[in-house]
Formats: structure tokens, sequence, C-alpha cells
């Protein structure tokens, strides 16, 4: 156990592995009320997001929205809303959770130009500062309170 690891366990962090993948990206796996998914850990993303055939693989409900979304090359994308969905990293968990959901097809176009594993989504910063996360990139670790 590292001492980051030591001090954190002390704080009731809960640890969450992560891989880096060939494109450099944290991928993590997580569950959206119940059900099990591949993300991607971006803090530069600002909310946790979904595919819109996330809709039904995770069983939210969708609400329209006015906002749009942008991002990894995209800007003006339509979006929807779930609101009080139930989010597991690890052990640690949080409630209430809402997800943008938008066409993420972009970025699994990406990841696939380079053989790399697609994602259902994105966990964002608004997951990051709920959690005060703090990750340990060399040895791959996720830490959540």
């Amino acid at each position: 156990m590292t001492h980051l690891e030591a001090v954190l366990k002390q704080e009731k962090y809960k640890k969450i592995k992560f891989k880096i993948s060939n494109t450099k990206h944290l991928l993590i796996k997580a569950s959206i009320n119940g059900i099990v998914g591949d993300f991607i850990l971006d803090t530069g993303a600002s909310t946790t997001c979904i595919d819109f055939s996330g809709i039904d693989h995770f069983n939210v409900v969708a609400q329209n929205s006015k906002a749009t979304a942008s991002g990894a090359g995209a800007i003006g994308m339509e979006t929807q809303v779930s609101k009080n969905n139930l989010i597991k990293l690890g052990s640690w968990k949080s409630t209430a959770i809402t997800l943008v959901i938008f066409d993420l097809s972009h970025v699994n176009a990406a990841l696939a130009d380079y053989k790399a594993k697609t994602v259902h989504g994105i966990i964002g910063a608004d997951i990051l500062e709920q959690g005060d996360a703090v990750i340990d990139y060399k040895n791959q670790l996720l830490f959540l309170k």
C-alpha cells in the first residue's frame, strides 16, 4: 500500500481501479442503476454523460433538454437529461445523479480508429467534485470520498 493510499483510506476514501488505454484515456467501470458500463474518466468534462443508446441499456428515464453539448470536436449537439440515477464506481456510490444524454458516436468512432475499446459514457467533474476525487495516475487508482 502506498503512503497516499494509506492516508486516503484513513480519511474514508474508496479506491477504484482504472486502466489507461492505448489512446491515453482513463477507462473505468461504473454502474448506473445497477447496470455496468465502460466509461472514460474525464477531468475536462463538466458532467457525467451517456450515449443515447444508454437510455435502454441503463434503464434511465430521459427528458428533453434545451441545452446543447460540445466536446471532442463536436458542438451544438442535442441533449436529453435523466435525473435521480444511482451511480457506483467500485464501492463508492451516489444517488440522485443527473446524467446528460447525447450522441457519443464521434467519441466511439475516434476510439475505434485507434482500435481502442468503445464506451457507454463519460464520468465527468460533477462526480469527481462530489467525491472529492484524488487521482493516482502512476498506480492507476481513483479515490472518492
